[in-house]
């Protein structure tokens, strides 16, 4: 049987402010990336997603540091060194982890952010400094990147043991990267079209991108944006064409 790790971007509520639908979306999936107050998130926000994770027995917490960009929400490229950006992310991976720790959870992933993210796909440099930097941390915690790209390859040099993830509400570009938010169909919004989009990239290994040609894929983990408007009806839909085709969600 296929196995596939379900993932979500989670605990980016601020203050007064809620995002998402972390407490229905949290039981549906296998692996949940918590936003560690640079980007998103603060500290009673994170205390309060770290339970729900450890309420609904799903056992892969994850760090998703970003940029300290909680106006842009991440999503805005800031052009540090590569000692700020290891500081950066070693600094977000001891908050959470202390959360955990209060509960009795283990951190179990990373998963970089937004901007922090993307700018990896171009950026070997940035992907090597985050991998090194999550080893200095911890080098049992698993390192999630886009498939193919920089990210897992920096992570596999560095000695970690590293996840191929796809996207089921994104597009991709011919080189395996992900469409620009800037640009038009950058983001997949149709339902039964992302649920599809998932069960192709984890039975055939591959996708088609945004220009039409069909590239090849790894799908270890799929991620579902906690934020986007769609969000539950997707995890749900997707979760429902998994169990369809004998493919059963485990956590990474």
């Amino acid at each position: 049987m296929l196995t596939v790790d379900l993932n979500a971007d989670l605990g980016e509520s601020y203050g007064n402010y809620t995002i998402g639908n972390d407490q229905d979306i949290i039981p549906l999936i296998s692996s949940a990336n918590v936003a560690c107050g640079f980007h998103a998130g603060d500290p009673s926000v994170m205390q309060e997603t770290v339970r729900l994770i450890k309420d609904s027995g799903v056992t892969g917490i994850g760090a998703h540091p970003g940029f300290p960009d909680l106006m842009g929400f991440g999503r805005r490229y800031m052009d540090m060194t590569a000692d700020e950006i290891s500081t950066l992310i070693i600094y977000q991976l001891g908050a959470l982890d202390g959360f955990c720790r209060a509960q009795g959870q283990r951190m179990n992933h990373v998963k970089p952010h937004g901007a922090l993210y993307n700018a990896t796909f171009t950026d070997p440099d940035l992907a090597r400094t985050i991998a090194e930097a999550v080893k200095t941390y911890n080098p049992d915690l698993k390192l999630m990147g886009l498939s193919n790209q920089n990210l897992v390859k920096a992570g596999e040099a560095a000695g970690l043991a590293v996840r191929h993830e796809v996207f089921a509400d994104r597009a991709y570009e011919a080189d395996g990267t992900l469409v620009s938010r800037r640009k038009a169909g950058a983001m997949v919004t149709d339902t039964d079209e992302a649920a599809a989009r998932v069960i192709r990239m984890v039975t055939e290994g591959r996708v088609e991108a945004i220009d039409g040609s069909d590239i090849e894929i790894q799908a270890d983990s799929i991620c579902v944006h906690g934020d986007g408007e769609k969000a539950l009806e997707f995890v749900r839909e997707i979760r429902r064409r998994l169990k369809e085709n004998d493919i059963e969600v485990t956590t990474m």
